[in-house]
């Protein structure tokens, strides 16, 4: 790494329940940025977030303006996600290009907290999916049975 460089990361998402691809956003955000040197508040999001952008009612245009213009991003990819054609597809992402860092996982993978959710309602193991801590919390809080769906 070039410099180790005081980096602060928000994010926002589900993280419901939190797996471990979540907590690695933060670690691939965090490299890239030492890597490239940019001392920064920025949203951390992954690829599908960005898309969110585009539903209506769910973000105010003005939010994102600022978030883009005033702070930035770190979007991360994400497998079958096109980030190009997102900001592509946005005026105020193309107009803000330039405040949007681009990283390539190099984990690509399809995990999601809706499949792990599905998977707890099943009754299926999600061990090595998340950390034994979120598992240990799941399993002693009674989430995501059946019943409670």
């Amino acid at each position: 790494m070039k410099c180790k460089i005081p980096v602060v990361l928000l994010a926002c998402g589900s993280f419901n329940p939190i797996t471990n691809m979540h907590l690695r956003l933060f670690e691939v955000a965090r490299d890239h940025l030492h890597q490239t040197a940019v001392p920064e508040l920025k949203l951390l999001c992954g690829a599908d977030v960005l898309k969110t952008f585009q539903i209506p009612n769910l973000w105010k245009d003005e939010h994102i303006q600022e978030i883009v213009e005033k702070f930035g991003l770190v979007c991360i990819s994400r497998v079958n996600h096109d980030i190009q054609q997102y900001i592509s597809e946005s005026t105020i992402l193309t107009q803000n290009r330039h405040n949007i860092h681009l990283v390539k996982n190099p984990v690509q993978s399809d995990l999601s907290a809706t499949y792990i959710r599905q998977a707890l309602y099943q009754g299926q193991s999600v061990k090595y999916l998340l950390p034994d801590s979120v598992i240990s919390y799941i399993k002693d809080h009674h989430l995501y049975l059946k019943e409670s769906k």
